[in-house]
This record gives structure tokens, C-alpha cells and sequence, in this order.
């Protein structure tokens, strides 16, 4: 049985940091694509970026890129979103999650070919 588990999330001030991580219990993550969403209060969920599974290539929503960061831990089975420079409008319950199958890429299964997904961590950005 797959299982994703995010953790990392709290409240952080403007301009603040925070990293999350997304670790997997009944898959291997090194084999997978991973996808960061979020889902802010009264909002739809969003694509936050994706890390490829075959060269660790990475690619963001516009409105996270240059401050958040996608990287594989494979020794831990964890993948993890580094975010810096926090706003406000950052403030969303944050969730992973793969493709059903292993070595399937970010360009065809991101951001609506995810099947397995985590219960997410909530980010709060506020002084």
C-alpha cells in the first residue's frame, strides 16, 4: 500500500523559510516523479513544481520560481520543497504526490496524471 506523508509545515513570518518534506512508505521514490501542490483557503488546488524522475530535473509555478526548491533525498526515501522568501499569499495546506506508475515524467503526468497523494501539511505566512 502506498503512503505519502508530508511534514515540515507551521507558521512562519514574511520573507521567512520553511522546508517540507514528503516521504513514501510502499514505493521508492527515486523511481517516481513527485508533484508539490497547494491548496489555499476557498481556492482551488495548484501546482506548485514537479521533479523529474530520470535526470532530477525540476520546474515550477511561476509564482513560487526562484524562491522554492524540489529535491530528492534517496537515502531517506524523501523528496523536499525548500521555500524561501514567504509571502502571505504562500499560506495553503502543501501536498506531494506521484504518478500511479514508476518512471513516468513530470511532462506527461504533471500537474493531472498524480495518483497517489498525501494528506498534506498546512504553511501559514503571517507577522
Amino acid at each position: 500500500q502506498v503512503q505519502l506523508v508530508e511534514s515540515g509545515g507551521g507558521l512562519v513570518q514574511p520573507g521567512g523559510s520553511l522546508r517540507l518534506s514528503c516521504t513514501a512508505s510502499g514505493i521508492t521514490l527515486d523511481y517516481y516523479a513527485i508533484g508539490w501542490f497547494r491548496q489555499a483557503p476557498g481556492k482551488e488546488r495548484e501546482g506548485v513544481g514537479c521533479i523529474s524522475v530520470s535526470d532530477y530535473s525540476t520546474d515550477y509555478a511561476d509564482s513560487v520560481k526562484g524562491r522554492f526548491t524540489i529535491s530528492r533525498d534517496n537515502a531517506k526515501n524523501t523528496v523536499s520543497l525548500q521555500m524561501n522568501s514567504l509571502k502571505p499569499e504562500d499560506t495553503a495546506v502543501y501536498y506531494c504526490a506521484t504518478p500511479e506508475f514508476p518512471y513516468r515524467e513530470c511532462y506527461s503526468e504533471y500537474p493531472y496524471g498524480m495518483a497517489y497523494w498525501g494528506k498534506g501539511t498546512l504553511v501559514t505566512v503571517s507577522s
